[in-house]
């Protein structure tokens, strides 16, 4: 998978906006307005920073040894960075949904209603 692939994915959620907060080369993927990926453009290669159960991190850090590791500069228990072309691309879709997923557990009951109502 190529970050725009990744792109792709993560812009078809429903709710989902695209901004640089950062700088002008951290694409972040948010939902209802809460980050759920960040994927630096200019990184070779090709990563991409997704929130993670934290117990469901650690055992996909040791897995994928190499291609996980904790969350560059983000939390190192609920945040993890994938090297996304060393991966199964259904591995990352997966990884991708369960962010989101994630996040939208999270948001506010009016929040979840909102997102619910969109489309």
């Amino acid at each position: 998978m190529n970050v725009e692939e990744l792109r792709g994915l993560c812009i078809s959620k429903k709710g989902v906006t695209e901004e640089f907060p950062f700088d002008e080369s951290t694409l972040v993927f948010k939902v209802m307005g809460k980050m759920f990926a960040l994927v630096p453009l200019e990184r070779l290669p090709s990563q991409c920073n997704l929130k993670c159960d934290p117990e469901r991190a650690v055992e996909l850090r040791e897995e994928y040894d190499g291609a996980i590791n904790p969350g560059y500069h983000m939390s190192k228990t609920h945040w993890n960075t994938l090297f996304i072309e060393q991966l199964p691309p259904m591995l990352v879709k997966e990884l991708i949904d369960h962010s989101y997923d994630l996040v939208v557990a999270s948001l506010t009951k009016k929040l979840q209603q909102e997102l619910q109502n969109l489309g």
